[in-house]
């Protein structure tokens, strides 16, 4: 069959289209898998830059951009675009091969002439040159070849740097950022021309001596080569989940380094593709292992199952080798944690105690039979953040321990009263048979480690910032200490249940083995720019020692700004959240692409009942079976993981976002109260990045204040 690539723009552009035409491009690209390219009909225009960009059509309406190589049978597809708009931008692009990394690029002449035509007129004005200390040698050696060098000449800032983002070939556009951000050359070539030319894929059997072949391979991140027919089928069957799983060359870096000496971790803001890293990485894995090695010797795991769901997918489309895909176990830690204690049980089914409010009132009770001066409240966090999150098995223990992250000092007497409060609620739970998941991992892990057990040979964490200590130690003892035992991935600016975690308190060493990934390819970059705002000032710690920071992160994508408005009633706010429902579907976007979140799950249920009434199907997240067609509603908490190309956050209201009883009053424990603040905060900036290209946020009465940086005059 003929060579096929497939460019990210095409497999997004694609994705975005009505299914009829979507089922016209697939029949028309199919012919691309036959011996040779006999009857493609694809056409030359005049006066265009480059005469291997070729057309073809797909409807009287829509054509395809298809780059031809000048010898042999192997073709790039570029655009699916309207008929003038195809054919206009064949005339204006040209494609060459990277002289550093070797990859394919496309690049606009025509947009490169007018912006050095628009830079030279205003260099009288501008004195200053942002890239005037590289000299042309350096850059060069860094991929900038020599058409670009004269327009990079005339920069003056930044900002006439970021102007050029859709003009210069994308390779180059990110040597030039590097530099503009204070790397040096050396570092450039280190971390971002090396990362592109390494290890590139495989090229097909045949492909000897065919230049866009090779280049096409070495544009990992940007392109995909399709193997076969049956490949190709696929990747058009679930176009924008297909892209998903291909990795940025930085990513790919990450997730196939041969070999960590331990603990591995890498990091970054939504939409970096830190899940896409953590599936690989489970993959590559998983592959390694011996042939004889038992099925589900790879974990990968998170914290909900939602998020398990979600990777369980994601890994089905990844890994197409059967063998190896039974190698990799996909399970949420609590239920892997339930099995272990089950399994020492005798298999009788553990009485999980979930209701959060059942479990403030009994420690209520017990404060007031105790005659404690305690909150209800304040003994339950305590037991949790300072009692469970260090395994203290006695008053002694606890006598000593620390509380760092508790902002009420508690002295001997105060701790000794404290201590006859949660030795009477276990001793409850325990006379009941009841346990709450913190205490099955806690117990889970020490059945591992007393019988020397690790039923894992490498474990990898999605989402990890959201993981309690004690769910921490359980990961540990799931594999034993060495190579490549723990891949960790998360941010702990999305962290949304308040768990500090020292992990080298833990025995989890990640020092020299941490990456932090700082693009984003899912969301628009005013959206990331509107939802960073929400954080202005921010900087969590990083789970070892560190401090985390948004600084750098940015995405390669643009779009519309995001819409924020306020209604004097909930009924005013529903009505208008159903008609930008509606003109999103109306827009083309599926129903399934657009998401909802809300706070509580009642308003969701409102909401769903008002869109079936308008003629728009919703499926509500978590109330049963697998979701139906319709639009995607849930609280923010079940938001997470998700993505959708177009998402309205409602009800962000003052009293709802921060909800009342999620946080700790200040006059219980002060500190509390601003980790409580700081995990609500996360949980608004979760949901608002869930959006690739549009987002709507929303409320009725007054806003929440955690919106005042970002609606401000």
């Amino acid at each position: 069959m003929a060579t096929l690539g497939m460019h990210r723009d095409f497999l997004l552009e694609f994705a975005a289209l009505d299914k009829p035409v979507q089922r016209r491009v697939a029949e028309a690209f199919e012919k691309f898998t036959a011996a040779t390219h006999a009857g493609l009909h694809l056409e030359k225009l005049t006066h265009q830059r480059d005469p291997r960009l070729r057309t073809i059509r797909i409807t009287d309406f829509w054509r395809g951009v298809v780059l031809k190589a000048d010898s042999g049978d192997s073709y790039l597809l570029l655009k699916v675009l309207p008929h003038d708009k195809a054919n206009d931008w064949a005339c204006r692009h040209r494609a060459s091969v990277n002289g550093a990394t070797h990859g394919v690029e496309i690049r606009n002449d025509v947009a490169l002439e007018r912006a050095t035509a628009t830079l030279r007129a205003a260099a009288a004005d501008e004195p200053e040159r942002l890239f005037a200390a590289h000299p042309d040698k350096v850059l060069r050696s860094l991929g900038i070849d020599e058409e670009i060098l004269p327009v990079i000449r005339l920069i003056p800032d930044d900002e006439h740097l970021e102007a050029l983002h859709k003009v210069l070939p994308e390779q180059q556009y990110d040597v030039l950022l590097g530099l503009a951000s204070g790397m040096s050359p050396e570092e450039v070539d280190r971390e971002i021309v090396q990362v592109y030319a390494r290890n590139p894929a495989p090229e097909p059997e045949g492909s000897e001596g065919d230049g866009l072949t090779a280049a096409m391979a070495r544009a990992r991140g940007r392109v995909a080569l399709v193997s076969g027919p049956e490949e190709l089928t696929g990747i058009l069957a679930r176009p924008f989940d297909t892209w998903r799983v291909f990795l940025h060359p930085s990513q790919h870096r990450i997730a196939y380094a041969d070999r960590y000496a331990g603990p591995a971790r890498v990091t970054g803001g939504p939409g970096t593709g830190k899940t896409v890293v953590a599936l690989h990485r489970a993959y590559h894995l998983a592959r390694r292992l011996p042939s004889d090695a038992p099925d589900g010797s790879v974990l990968l795991t998170t914290y909900t199952k939602d998020l398990a769901a979600d990777l369980e997918r994601s890994l089905e489309l990844l890994v197409t080798d059967g063998a190896v895909r039974a190698k990799v176990r996909v399970v949420t830690v609590d239920a892997l944690a339930n099995e272990v204690v089950r399994r020492e049980r005798g298999g009788a089914p553990l009485r999980i105690l979930t209701d959060q409010k059942d479990i403030t009132a009994r420690w209520a009770r017990i404060g007031r039979r105790l005659g404690l001066d305690f909150a209800d409240v304040f003994l339950d966090q305590e037991w949790r953040h300072v009692i469970l999150a260090q395994a203290l098995e006695s008053p002694e223990q606890y006598l000593k321990a620390p509380r760092a992250g508790r902002g009420t000092p508690l002295g001997p007497l105060k701790r000794a009263q404290l201590w006859r409060a949660v030795a009477e609620f276990e001793q409850q739970l325990r006379s009941a048979g009841e346990w709450t998941f913190l205490q099955v991992c806690a117990e889970a892990a020490r059945l591992l480690d007393r019988r020397g057990e690790r039923p894992f040979r490498h474990v990898v964490v999605d989402e990890a910032q959201d993981l309690h200590p004690a769910q921490w130690r359980f990961v540990r003892a799931l594999a034993a200490p060495g190579p490549d035992d723990l891949f960790l991935a998360g941010d702990t600016h999305q962290r949304i249940y308040g768990n500090k975690v020292s992990l080298r308190s833990l025995g989890i060493h990640v020092t020299g083995r941490s990456h932090r990934l700082r693009v984003n390819y899912r969301t628009t970059q005013e959206i990331l720019a509107w939802s960073a705002g929400l954080l202005t000032g921010e900087q969590p710690d990083d789970m070892d020692g560190g401090r985390e920071s948004l600084t750098g992160y940015r995405s390669t994508l643009r779009g519309a700004h995001p819409e924020s408005r306020g209604y004097a009633s909930r009924a005013e706010e529903i009505g208008a959240l159903v008609e930008q429902v509606r003109s999103w579907t109306g827009a083309g976007v599926d129903p399934e692409e657009i998401g909802v979140a809300v706070r509580f799950v009642q308003f969701g249920r409102d909401i769903a009942q008002h869109l079936e009434r308008a003629g728009v199907p919703a499926h509500v997240l978590g109330s049963g079976g697998r979701p139906g067609p319709g639009v995607r509603i849930g609280t923010m908490h079940r938001m997470k993981g998700l993505e959708f190309r177009c998402v309205a956050v409602a009800g962000v209201g003052d009293g709802t976002v921060p909800m009342r009883s999620a946080v700790t009053p200040a006059e219980v424990d002060a500190q509390q109260h601003q980790e409580d603040i700081g995990a609500e905060l996360s949980l608004l900036f979760v949901a608002c990045t869930r959006a690739r290209e549009a987002l709507r946020v929303s409320w009725h009465g007054a806003p929440s204040p955690f919106l005042a940086p970002v609606t401000a005059p």
